[in-house]
């Protein structure tokens, strides 16, 4: 199963290991099915990785979006691990009547 012999990706252990241990709730947010998490658990477990949860069935493509009543805090990896920066960005949101 090629699930069970993929790298893991530099610094990840690491990174969120210790935010893990700073407190953080990690969860992953997976397009792999249910029917994978067996492996998928077998895996994160053999590579010692803490976490509280995973989401399986991620849509696919990247046009979906995540509905919550709190604030949802989402890091996207881009290649590569590192502590966070705070970056200004402009979001979409759904129009509550608040307008600065």
């Amino acid at each position: 199963e090629r699930m069970l012999t993929a790298e893991v990706y530099p610094d990840a252990l690491i990174t969120l290991n210790k935010w893990y241990d700073e407190g953080h709730i990690i969860f992953f947010f997976t397009s792999r099915t249910e029917a994978h998490r067996e492996y998928t658990e077998i895996w994160l477990k053999k590579h010692l990785f803490k976490y509280h949860g995973i989401v399986f069935g991620k849509p696919r493509g990247g046009n979906y979006h995540w509905i919550d009543n709190h604030l949802v805090k989402a890091t996207r990896y881009r290649g590569h691990f590192t502590d966070l920066v705070e970056k200004e960005v402009t979001i979409e949101v759904f129009d509550d009547g608040q307008h600065d």
